[in-house]
C-alpha cells in the first residue's frame, strides 16, 4: 500500500544541530541485493537534481526513475543523501501514472503507523544519519514487472557562508550508467555574485567541458548533463565515470553598509558580513585531553593541528594551554602573547605530551576561565579583544566532578558571558550532546571531529573559521512597532568570512520599508551603521523568471526559528520550544532527522547486549523484555523456520576478565545464518563476515568499505531480511569487548511455524496487565502479568534499543520477564542450545 508513505519522514523535535554547509547527495536506485544466482535487473535510466538558490536559501528538487526489466516484481529502494542542515519538504512517488504523496506528521505518530507498516509487509520510509555531514533518506517499494516508477524528493537549507564562501555539494554515485542524467542549479543573489566556480572531484579533463556555467551580475546557471557514452569508462563499458563529488563555491558582493536586507511578502531576511574590517585581537585557551582513551593516532593528529594553529596565531594574540587527565596542569600559568619566541617554546611543550589517566573536563575548563579572567582583570590583554577557550576531547567526565549538567552549570556560572566556549569532540565516544549543549550555553558551538587521516586537517579547519574575530557583541536592531517574531539578532563574534543572518516578520504586511541599526565593538572603536531597508520586487529583478519560490523569505524566516527552538537549552524552556517548534514544522511542512546511529526499520523482536531480548508489539503499543543468562560459548536457537528453510543461530562471548564486582557479563558474538533453499551460509562475527554458496567462500570485514557503518542486512530472497550491527568498545577497556546486535526485518514473510527464542514471537503474543504495586526501586513499578495461560510477577523497565543510536541507544519501556524469561518463551531457555552454529539440534 504506497499510501503509507504518510510516515516518509519521522518529525524531530529533540534535535540538537550545528548549522553546517554539507552536502546534499543526488538519490540513487537499486534493487535489493541477492544471494541467489538469479539476476536483479532494475534500470535507473532518469536522474536529475534541480537546485535553486535565492539569496543564499536553497530549494533542491532530485527525480529519480527506473524501470523493473525482470519478468517478475522486484523490490527497488531508493536512496538520498541529504544535508543534515536540511528540511525535506516533499516527496512523492509515481507509479504507472498514479501518484502517492507523503504527509509530514508529528514524530512519535509517524514512529507509530512507520511500526505498523513495517510488521504488515507494507511500504514506509525513513531517515538515518550518513556519514560526516549527511543524513541517508531511503524508502523500498515493489514494482511488478516491466513497471516504471518515480521518485521525487524536495528539500530546502539555508546555506551557511564559511571561510568566504558557500558551498553547494552534490555527491554523484549512480553505481551504473544513466539514459538521462543532468545537475542543474540557478543562483539568484541581489547583491551581484563575486565569485562563481564549479568542478567534480571525478571529472576527467574529457568531462571538463561539460561542466557549463554562465554568470552575470546577480545570477548564475551551472549544469553537468553528460550523455550516456561520456560517462562510461572506457569505450563499449558498462561501468561509469561518475562516481565522486560535483562542487558549486561562490560569494558574493559586500557592502560596507548595513548589509543586505530583503523585504517579501511581509517578511524580511537580513544578511550581514561587512567587508575590509580589521581583525580583533583574541585571548585563546586551548584545552587538550590527554588522558588514556586519546593514545596514539588521536593525541598525534591533535598535536600535528597543534603545531599548525600555534603558528597561526597573530602576534597580537595571547593565548594559553592546559592539559587534563584526571590532573590538571598548564604550560604557563597566565596568557602568553604569541610571539615567535613563545610560540615555538609553546610546539616543543605539545611535542611533549603523553596520554595517561581518567577524564577531568571540569577543573580543566574552570583552569582555563581562570586564566582569562586573571588576564583581563591585570589588564595582561587588550582591552578590545575577543576571548575564548577551545575545549578537544574525545570522552565522557570520569574524574572530579562528573555530573554533566553540574559541570555546564559551573561552566556556564564561570564563564558569565564574558567569554565563548567551542568543543572539539573526537570520535565515537564522546558525548557530544554534552559537548553541544555546554557550547550553545556559552555562545559558542561543537564540532565532532571523526576518526580518520584527516582528522588533523579537521581540526585545523575549524580553528580557521574562529581564527579572526572582526567584531564583537553583534547588536542588530530593528523598530519594535514594525517588527516582530525576530530569529537571533545578537551574537557573541562575528568572524572573518563568516555571516550572520537575522529574520523576522512584520506587523504590517504593505509595509515596505524600516529603519535598521547595527552596533558592534570594532577593533580600536565601536561599530556602528544605520539604514533603510527597502522591499524589493522579484519579478522586476528578474522579469524572466516566472517563479522562483516567491514565499522563501517567509520559509527562510520559519526554517531560522525552528532550528533556533530545536537548540533551546534548559528543560523548561525546551518543553515550551518543541511544541512551538512542532506545530511550526507541520504548518511549513518540514521534517527533520538526525540521529546519530543506524536507523533500523521497527520490527517484532531483536536482541542485543547482556544479551536482552525485546520484543516489540506495535499493534499494543508496548514491549516485552527478558535476559538470557548462561556461560559464555552458549549456542542458541533464535529463528527456525522449517518451512522456509530458515535457519539463525547465536553464540555468547564473555568480558576479558571478570569485573571486580565478581558480575559476568555476556554477550552475542557469533551468528550463523542458513537459506538451505538458496544453499547459503553466513557467518557474521565481530571481526568478519563469511559468505559461502555451492562450495564457494567469499569473506568481507567490518573495516570494508560495504560495513563501514557497522551495520549489515542481510536481504533473503522473497523472504525475511536481518541486520547485524556492530558495537565497537574501546581496545583498551579492561573488561568489554566488541559484540553484535541482531535484529529482524519484514517477520511477517516467515511462516506461522517460526520458532526460536526470537522466531517464535514474529507472529505477535497476547498478554494483560493488571495489579501494578510498588517494585524495588521506586521507578519501576512490579505488576502481574497475564501471558499464555500463566500469571507472571513482571517490572517495569528500560531496555537499550541501540536501532536509532547505535552508540548510545535509547531507552525503551518495556514489561522485564524475570528468570531468562519462563513463562513468556515456550519452555525453559536451555531448550533453545545448539550443539553448533548451524546446527539444529
Amino acid at each position: 500500500n504506497p499510501l503509507l508513505f504518510a510516515t516518509v519522514k519521522l518529525l524531530s523535535i529533540s534535535v540538537n544541530t550545528t548549522v553546517s554547509l554539507a552536502p546534499r547527495s543526488f538519490s540513487h536506485l537499486k534493487s535489493k541485493t541477492c544471494l541467489s544466482r538469479t539476476v536483479c535487473s532494475v534500470e535507473v535510466y532518469s536522474v536529475k537534481v534541480d537546485c535553486k538558490v535565492a539569496s543564499r536559501f536553497a530549494h533542491t528538487v532530485i527525480t529519480s526513475s527506473a524501470l523493473n526489466k525482470a519478468n517478475s516484481s522486484q523490490e527497488v529502494f531508493f536512496e538520498v543523501d541529504l544535508p543534515k542542515t536540511a528540511f525535506i519538504t516533499n516527496f512523492s512517488m509515481e507509479i504507472e501514472g498514479q501518484t502517492y504523496t507523503g504527509e509530514v506528521k508529528e514524530k512519535e505518530k509517524a514512529k507509530k503507523q512507520y511500526q505498523k507498516a513495517v510488521s504488515t509487509g507494507q511500504t514506509a520510509g525513513l531517515v538515518r544519519a550518513s556519514g560526516r555531514k549527511m543524513e541517508k533518506f531511503t524508502v523500498s517499494v515493489n514494482i511488478a514487472a516491466n513497471s516504471n516508477v518515480t521518485f521525487i524528493l524536495t528539500h530546502e537549507e539555508l546555506l551557511q557562508r564559511k571561510l568566504g564562501q558557500y558551498e553547494i555539494m552534490t555527491r554523484v554515485k549512480p553505481k551504473q550508467l544513466v539514459q538521462h542524467f543532468e545537475i542543474v542549479a540557478d543562483i539568484y543573489e541581489p547583491q551581484g555574485i563575486d565569485f562563481l566556480e564549479a568542478y567534480g572531484t571525478f571529472i576527467s579533463n574529457e568531462l571538463l567541458p561539460l561542466v557549463e556555467k554562465t554568470v552575470s551580475d546577480k545570477k548564475a546557471h551551472i549544469s553537468f548533463c553528460p550523455t550516456l557514452d561520456q560517462q562510461r569508462k572506457c569505450l563499449g563499458c558498462e561501468g561509469t565515470l561518475i562516481d565522486g563529488d560535483f562542487f558549486i563555491k561562490y560569494d558574493v558582493n559586500r557592502a560596507e553598509t548595513i548589509g543586505d536586507i530583503q523585504i517579501v511578502n511581509g517578511y524580511f531576511v537580513h544578511f550581514f558580513a561587512p567587508s575590509d574590517l580589521p581583525r580583533v585581537p583574541k585571548n585563546v585557551v586551548f584545552v587538550i585531553d590527554r588522558s588514556g582513551s586519546m593514545r596514539g593516532i588521536k593525541m598525534k593528529q591533535t598535536k600535528d593541528a597543534m603545531l599548525a594553529i600555534l603558528n597561526d596565531l597573530a602576534e597580537d594574540d595571547y593565548f594559553g594551554i592546559v592539559l587534563f587527565d584526571s590532573s590538571i596542569s598548564t604550560w604557563k600559568e597566565s596568557l602568553t602573547k604569541a610571539t615567535k619566541e613563545n610560540v615555538s617554546e609553546a610546539q616543543q611543550f605539545i611535542q611533549g605530551i603523553t596520554d595517561l589517566g581518567a577524564t577531568n573536563i571540569n577543573d580543566a575548563v574552570m583552569k582555563a576561565v581562570d586564566m582569562i579572567m586573571k588576564g583581563k582583570r591585570d589588564k595582561k590583554v587588550p582591552e578590545r579583544s575577543v576571548s575564548m577557550v577551545i575545549l578537544m576531547t574525545d570522552g565522557m567526565p570520569n574524574s572530579g566532578e562528573s555530573s554533566v549538567p553540574h559541570i555546564q552549570e559551573n561552566v556556564l556560572l564561570a564563564m558569565g558571558g564574558n567569554m565563548t566556549l567551542f568543543c572539539l569532540g573526537f570520535g565515537d565516544d564522546v558525548d557530544y550532546s554534552f559537548l553541544d549543549v555546554m557550547s550553545r550555553q556559552n555562545k559558542g558551538l561543537a564540532r565532532r571531529i571523526y576518526e580518520g587521516s584527516d582528522a588533523t586537517v579537521q581540526l585545523q579547519g575549524f580553528y580557521e573559521e574562529v581564527a579572526s574575530p572582526l567584531l564583537s557583541e553583534v547588536d542588530l536592531r530593528y523598530p519594535d512597532n514594525l517588527v516582530n517574531s525576530l530569529t537571533t539578532s545578537h551574537y557573541k563574534q562575528l568572524f572573518n568570512g563568516s555571516e550572520i543572518v537575522v529574520a523576522g516578520r512584520l506587523t504590517d504586511y504593505s509595509l515596505d520599508n524600516f529603519l535598521v541599526e547595527v552596533f558592534a565593538h570594532g577593533f580600536e572603536e565601536d561599530f556602528i551603521v544605520k539604514g533603510q531597508a527597502s522591499a524589493q520586487e522579484w519579478d522586476i529583478l528578474y522579469p524572466e523568471q516566472e517563479y522562483i519560490f516567491g514565499d522563501y523569505t517567509e520559509r527562510l524566516w520559519a526554517y531560522l526559528t525552528i532550528q533556533e527552538l530545536l537548540k533551546t537549552g534548559t528543560a523548561e524552556e525546551k518543553g515550551n520550544a518543541t511544541a512551538q517548534a512542532l506545530e511550526m514544522s507541520l504548518q511549513y511542512s518540514f521534517t527533520d532527522e538526525e540521529p546519530e546511529g543506524p536507523l533500523i526499520a521497527d520490527k517484532l523482536t531483536e536482541v542485543d547486549g547482556d544479551p536482552h531480548f525485546m520484543i516489540e508489539l506495535p499493534e499494543q503499543e508496548d514491549a516485552l523484555c527478558f535476559n538470557i543468562d548462561d556461560r559464555p560459548g552458549t549456542i542458541f536457537n533464535l529463528v527456525r523456520d522449517q518451512l522456509a528453510g530458515i535457519l539463525v543461530n547465536g553464540q555468547t562471548i564473555g568480558d576479558k576478565k571478570v569485573a571486580p564486582d565478581g558480575k559476568v557479563n555476556t554477550y552475542f558474538g557469533r551468528f550463523g545464518i542458513i537459506h538451505q533453499g538458496l544453499g547459503v551460509r553466513l557467518e557474521v562475527t565481530t571481526h568478519d563476515i563469511t559468505v559461502s554458496q555451492d562450495g564457494k567462500q567469499a569473506k568481507l570485514f567490518w573495516s570494508d568499505t560495504v560495513t563501514k557503518d557497522r551495520s549489515l542486512t542481510v536481504t533473503l530472497r522473497d523472504s525475511v531480511r536481518f541486520v547485524v550491527i556492530l558495537h565497537k568498545v574501546w581496545k583498551q577497556h579492561p573488561y568489554h569487548q566488541d559484540y553484535l546486535g541482531f535484529y529482524t526485518l519484514d517477520s511477517h514473510l516467515l511462516s506461522p511455524s517460526v520458532h526460536g527464542l526470537l522466531g517464535q514471537f514474529y507472529h505477535g503474543v497476547q498478554f494483560e496487565v493488571k495489579d501494578m504495586r510498588p517494585g524495588e526501586v521506586p521507578e519501576k513499578p512490579d505488576a502481574t502479568m497475564l501471558v499464555k495461560g500463566q500469571e507472571l510477577t513482571v517490572t517495569r523497565g528500560w531496555q537499550r534499543d541501540f536501532r536509532w543510536d547505535v552508540k548510545n541507544g535509547e531507552n525503551i519501556p518495556c514489561w522485564f520477564i524475570h528468570s531468562n524469561g519462563n513463562g513468556l518463551i515456550d519452555g525453559n531457555h536451555t531448550d533453545y542450545i545448539m550443539s553448533g552454529l548451524f546446527k539444529t539440534v
